[in-house]
């Protein structure tokens, strides 16, 4: 049975076997513990993840409260784009909400993989997956409101929220995690009348 980030990889691009080989001497495999800090504001981020098991959540602090910017479920690749490609300070962190299996891969090693057409493929396709999610997110945030974003996360992805605490569902929607019980009560009752 293949390696599961080669079944990812697989997902938008064949490996020739020597490609795969190449790309498995650069990872590492971490087991890690919920609460953990991948990545943390203000550090470069020097590696990229891919996500086997658990969940993470990308977060930035504005005036002392963290804000949640979006999850990460498994299986994905994950790192800080902005600071991976520019080596700068990181804007945000990257924590597990879950005991988490996660395969680690230097920098060095992910640009000096692009040499090879498979895992360049890759790379390339991810980007643009992770930049069109971005930009939904964005318009989201711009034309919907809190209740019909929770809403739309219900039908989507029920097995995320009910994995996601009250606290971090409410910030990634923008709204205190009263607001969010109170949207929870009244799609509730809406559906029991129904």
């Amino acid at each position: 049975m293949a390696h599961p980030f080669q079944q990812f990889i697989e997902r938008y691009t064949l490996l020739t076997p020597t490609e795969w080989a190449a790309i498995e001497l650069c990872i590492h495999r971490r087991e890690v513990k919920r609460e953990t800090l991948l990545l943390e504001e203000g550090k470069i981020c020097r590696h990229l993840w891919f996500l086997e098991s658990g969940l993470l959540r990308y977060f930035i602090w504005r005036d002392g409260i963290a804000v949640t910017k979006f999850f990460t479920e498994a299986p994905y690749a994950v790192t800080s784009q902005q600071s991976f490609r520019s080596r700068t300070a990181a804007t945000e962190n990257i924590e597990t909400l879950e005991d988490s299996v996660v395969w680690q891969m230097e920098a060095g090693d992910a640009y000096r993989l692009l040499e090879g057409k498979g895992w360049s493929t890759f790379i390339r396709s991810l980007v643009q997956e992770v930049q069109g999610y971005t930009e939904e997110i964005l318009e989201d945030l711009q034309t919907q409101t809190a209740e019909n974003r929770y809403q739309a996360m219900l039908e989507q992805q029920p097995e995320l929220v009910r994995r996601v605490s009250l606290k971090h569902l409410a910030s990634f929607l923008g709204i205190a995690p009263q607001s969010l019980s109170r949207i929870r009560k009244k799609l509730a009752q809406r559906t029991k009348r129904s």
